[in-house]
């Protein structure tokens, strides 16, 4: 069935008007509705954002402590390694020191029965 109404240029154009400002205003009320659930859900995004920004901290602060356990704990192992090396290297001198007295006095000894000996022979020809 047609419409009744004669359907001129400037009735399509104010209908069309109207319908595009009943849009506007539907679309208006809902925003307007939706609003309080808006800023309700903008609040919950805040939130969880925070709260993942404060885990990604808490995790940095972790890896950091971490990292800084680690760094003094190889510090501490250096620190025992060179003190065991300064150790060994006094124990090698030390051992080093010994053997050159014992050789000087093994020479020196040797020399005494030397001198010992010869002071005899003398004796027995003399």
């Amino acid at each position: 069935m047609k419409n009744a109404r004669d359907n001129q240029l400037t009735d399509r154009r104010s209908a069309a008007a109207e319908a595009k400002a009943a849009q506007l205003e539907a679309f208006r009320a809902a925003r307007a509705a939706a609003e309080p659930g808006q800023a309700a859900r903008q609040a919950e995004r805040a939130a969880i954002s925070a709260a993942r920004e404060e885990r990604r901290l808490e995790r940095d602060r972790i890896k950091q402590e971490e990292q800084a356990r680690i760094a003094s704990e190889a510090a501490e192992r250096e620190a025992t390694a060179q003190a065991e090396a300064r150790a060994e290297a006094e124990a090698r001198e030390i051992a080093e020191k010994a053997r050159v007295a014992r050789v000087i006095e093994d020479e020196a000894a040797r020399k005494a029965e030397r001198d010992l000996r010869y002071a005899n022979r003398k004796a027995r020809r003399g």
